[in-house]
């Protein structure tokens, strides 16, 4: 019985493993991801690939937040001196706050700057799913050429996120 735990645990470690380097490696959006509308702060829709477009030949550092999530505001003055130091990128902010009022009073709140989107089904919707999104303040990198070249940052990663930054500058 033993042995068969074991192997039971080997087994789910590797799959584990397996999984957060598909994860890691990934360099592209699904077209789940890319098709996903998201709203925009005077409520009209728009798509994730069409922000992508906007900000064509730029690095984007896209960070997926909520207003209700204290990981996320105690990474803000963070972000803020990132947005300072680089102001070439291009910073895109995803909220997963439940509704509209919530999510415009969290931007206000917390002066959050640059391009704000609603993902108007949370953290465990499609869109969430599609960038397997399991914690936020969540950063994804994509550099000059559209390619994600950071696919999962949280908010204990910011050497990581700036090593990307200026590789990708």
């Amino acid at each position: 019985m033993k042995k068969i735990l074991v192997l039971v645990a080997i087994a789910a470690s590797v799959a584990i493993g397996l999984s957060l380097t598909k994860a890691e490696g990934q360099n592209e959006f699904s077209k789940e991801s890319l098709t996903t509308k998201l709203t925009a702060t005077d409520k009209s829709e728009i798509s994730f690939e069409k922000i992508l477009k906007q900000h064509k030949g730029k690095t984007v550092v896209i960070e997926v937040w909520a207003s209700w999530c204290s990981d996320c505001v105690k990474s803000m003055p963070q972000v803020k001196e990132l947005k300072a130091k680089y102001p070439d990128v291009a910073f895109v902010n995803l909220s997963c706050d439940k509704t509209f009022d919530a999510w415009q009073s969290g931007i206000e709140k917390h002066a959050v700057s640059g391009d704000n989107y609603l993902i108007t089904d949370g953290m465990k919707g499609a869109f969430g799913k599609s960038i397997q999104l399991d914690w936020i303040p969540r950063f994804i990198v994509v550099d000059k050429k559209g390619k994600i070249a950071l696919f999962r940052a949280i908010e204990k990663d910011f050497d990581k996120i700036t090593e990307t930054i200026e590789k990708n500058k």
